[in-house]
């Protein structure tokens, strides 16, 4: 190593930046579209990155300077900063180091989003009756996002310990860029046509306004519209709201959150499960000791009443009462025997024959009718006499 060069270490290079941007860059105005904020819980402070056309940078203010702020930044916004140019020793990247934030009206791409979000409205597109309820225990769960993002990792994650008996289908798509509209909305339409899968869940992780942009475009809402299968979006972060969000039929907050949404954990089932069962055991216990009351209570009614010597009794009237009723059948029968046997008798004594035996004779005329009277024959007139044996011709005179 030639020993006449002088060497600066990283860090002293670094505070040489630093020390030459802060004394020529302090106190300055800069003006561009707010995105990827996120305000740190737990410092109070503020990061995120300030952007134009064609360049970003980024930007922190922290808590000192940002609690006393008018309004709540959001990505989209376009503000107005007032700062120093400083440089982050530790990573070696130039920022603005905040003090004053103004807002300066709505960025462009937030100005799109209210656009379409506006026209889809109106259309009915996030009606509430158009809704779709998920299915209570789905089978099968299709996903649509980017198979080298975070979310997968986050929903496969999940559903793996709350409900490994689901089946995951995975269509990998850009979930940012200039293909990713057209991506995501053929994935939709292609579960659709296989109607393969029970629910979708759509969405990626958390990013800036231009990185969630694709779930903002029109032909992804559509179809999310159109889509038989129920779909859940889950885009970025809880604070990050899509166009996605408001057609679907569920938003989740974070893909995490889709995945526990989507699905009822084993443990819940198997607690219902146990319910269930604590419920019918119990049900039928009742129901049995129900039974056995009213078999107690009747077979004391029936120690009480003797149903069987009352029943002994019926009997022993039944065969009386059958016995007498035999008398009588057979009594009417003999009666009804002799008397028909006397009328039979005295049917033959009055038959013509007998009047003949006993003497009668009965007169006929020429054409055989019986002569009842003397006037129904004149005198000279022939007739017949039919007797007991043979018969006789006559004449009136």
């Amino acid at each position: 190593m030639p020993e006449h060069r002088k060497y600066l270490s990283v860090s002293d290079l670094n505070s040489k930046i630093r020390y030459s941007l802060e004394k020529d860059l302090s106190s300055i105005w800069v003006k561009g579209e707010l995105s990827n904020f996120h305000h740190h819980p737990s410092s109070g402070h503020m990061y995120f990155t300030l952007k134009d056309e064609l360049n970003e940078i980024r930007c922190a203010m922290f808590r000192a300077n940002n609690q006393f702020l008018k309004f709540i930044p959001l990505d989209g916004m376009s503000i107005r900063l007032f700062g120093d140019i400083t440089l982050y020793e530790q990573r070696g990247s130039i920022q603005i180091k905040v003090s004053i934030m103004e807002e300066d009206g709505i960025g462009d791409l937030h100005k799109a989003f209210e656009k379409m979000k506006d026209t889809l409205e109106r259309e009915g597109l996030f009606d509430k009756k158009y809704k779709k309820p998920l299915p209570l225990y789905p089978k099968k769960i299709g996903i649509i996002t980017s198979e080298s993002g975070a979310a997968i990792k986050d929903i496969c994650n999940v559903l793996s310990r709350r409900a490994p008996q689901v089946k995951l289908i995975l269509k990998s798509v850009k979930v940012q860029g200039h293909d990713s509209p057209k991506q995501i909305s053929e994935a939709i339409e292609l579960f659709n046509y296989k109607n393969c899968v029970d629910v979708l869940i759509i969405g990626r992780g958390g990013g800036s306004i231009e990185d969630l942009f694709a779930f903002n475009e029109e032909i992804v809402a559509r179809a999310i519209f159109k889509s038989l299968i129920p779909i859940i979006s889950a885009v970025g972060h809880e604070t990050d709201f899509s166009i996605s969000d408001f057609v679907s039929d569920i938003r989740a907050p974070t893909p995490s959150a889709a995945a526990e949404i989507a699905v009822v954990s084993k443990d819940a089932i198997l607690k219902n499960l146990r319910s269930l069962e604590k419920q019918t055991i119990d049900s039928t216990r009742v129901r049995i000791e129900k039974y056995w009351l009213k078999k107690d209570q009747l077979e004391r009614r029936m120690s009480v009443s003797k149903p069987q010597a009352r029943i002994l009794n019926s009997l022993e009237l039944l065969d009386k009462y059958y016995e007498r009723l035999i008398y009588i059948n057979e009594h009417n029968f003999f009666y009804y025997q002799n008397h028909l046997e006397s009328l039979l008798k005295r049917l033959v004594g009055l038959g013509p024959d007998n009047v003949l035996e006993r003497g009668f004779s009965i007169p006929t005329d020429n054409k055989g009718n019986i002569i009842k009277s003397p006037d129904q024959i004149k005198v000279g007139d022939t007739f017949n006499l039919k007797m007991a044996k043979g018969s006789l011709k006559g004449r009136k005179i």
